[in-house]
């Protein structure tokens, strides 16, 4: 579910690089200066039989902000080397590898959802709480087999020169005898199923587990006014900025750019919004040992760290402490800023672990039907 997001992680982070938001130069002074080794880390770090560990993540180069801000503070405190490994962890891999008896892979860039399941089947491990620290996640996302890494919202971008009075829910996005025009929604299913309960007049509180066929049935109803069901960042920018899309259900990390890129003729809201945390795990029998690839876990939990990707990439920070290092001016780019925060709703990762694959298949017959 989250794979195509951390792709367009990565493609994102060359484009703003390519305009002149984020220099190179200006990335590489930014992480010079956050080398502070958490309290205690030091001391723990003495693992003469880990040389290297290898982080998967999904490439391109979102992989020189994963080796900034974490591979190379922490070959710096440690000694061990972070490999940063871009073939993208999808669940079938990591499947394989736990099957084949060859593992290669340490930590790894996995949906909360997707470690639920695999941690049952015994292909990630528990994450050892007594080294990653749990006090320094936010409240109500860190699972058995999973750490809290980082966040990112589903929110409503529309075009401000087109409508007077701009939408302030999901079921204005729905509405479209009020707010007239073609709208662009996710093709993977995530998201347009809470949208379309929400619209329909499911309450907040009530949304899980969702309601599969009042959604399917929603949307059937629907959508011949989606001129784009988008699957990448790109396509969706695009869709927007061209005018194919006047109202858009979009990652907050495009919504951002394309408000920039047109001076505010786009904008996004964060009321209605859908959070979705994302997660790293560990490999069962990881080649490069259990408490060393929970080092790293912890390394990543530093504030400092976080605040550069967030800088870089928009990730919505972990671990709490980093909202406070955020620039005034850039809070409200921040998906978990608490003031944004308290406007939306998390998606259930234990409902996805269960539902996905299948309300998936029954979602794209509903759209391409």
């Amino acid at each position: 579910m989250n794979n195509a997001f951390q792709k367009d992680q990565a493609a994102l982070l060359l484009e703003q690089v390519e305009k002149g938001r984020i220099s190179r130069r200006r990335f590489t002074q930014a992480v010079a200066a956050m080398f502070a080794v958490p309290a205690g880390l030091g001391a723990k770090m003495s693992f003469a039989q880990a040389r290297q560990l290898v982080l998967v993540n999904w490439g391109g180069d979102a992989m020189t902000a994963y080796d900034e801000a974490y591979g190379k503070p922490f070959q710096e405190e440690t000694g061990i080397r972070v490999v940063e490994d871009g073939s993208g962890p999808t669940e079938g891999a990591l499947r394989a590898q736990a099957q084949s008896g060859n593992v290669t892979w340490d930590v790894v860039d996995a949906d909360p959802f997707s470690a639920i399941a695999l941690g049952k089947e015994g292909v990630v491990q528990p994450i050892d709480y007594s080294i990653v620290d749990k006090s320094k996640f936010r409240e109500g996302f860190g699972w058995e087999h999973a750490t809290s890494a980082y966040f990112f919202s589903f929110v409503i971008a529309y075009n401000a020169t087109k409508y007077e009075t701009p939408p302030s829910s999901l079921a204005d996005f729905f509405d479209v005898e009020k707010f007239p025009g073609n709208r662009a929604m996710y093709k993977w299913g995530v998201s347009s199923w809470e949208a379309a309960l929400l619209a329909d007049g499911v309450a907040r509180d009530a949304l899980y587990p969702l309601d599969i066929e009042r959604a399917h049935a929603k949307l059937a109803a629907f959508k011949e006014n989606v001129s784009v069901f988008w699957g990448g960042g790109a396509e969706l920018q695009n869709a927007l900025l061209t005018g194919e899309a006047d109202m858009a259900i979009a990652w907050n990390t495009r919504a951002k750019v394309v408000e920039a890129d047109t001076g505010g003729d786009v904008k996004y809201i964060w009321d209605d919004g859908l959070l979705q945390p994302a997660s790293f795990a560990v490999m069962a029998n990881n080649p490069g040992g259990t408490e060393p690839a929970m080092q790293l876990l912890a390394a990543m939990q530093v504030p400092e760290r976080q605040l550069v990707m967030f800088e870089m990439l928009g990730q919505g920070p972990a671990n709490p402490a980093a909202d406070a290092l955020i620039a005034e001016e850039d809070k409200r780019h921040n998906c978990v800023d608490p003031e944004n925060m308290a406007k939306q709703i998390p998606l259930d990762m234990e409902w996805y672990a269960e539902n996905y694959g299948a309300a998936l298949d029954a979602y794209l017959s509903v759209i391409s039907a």
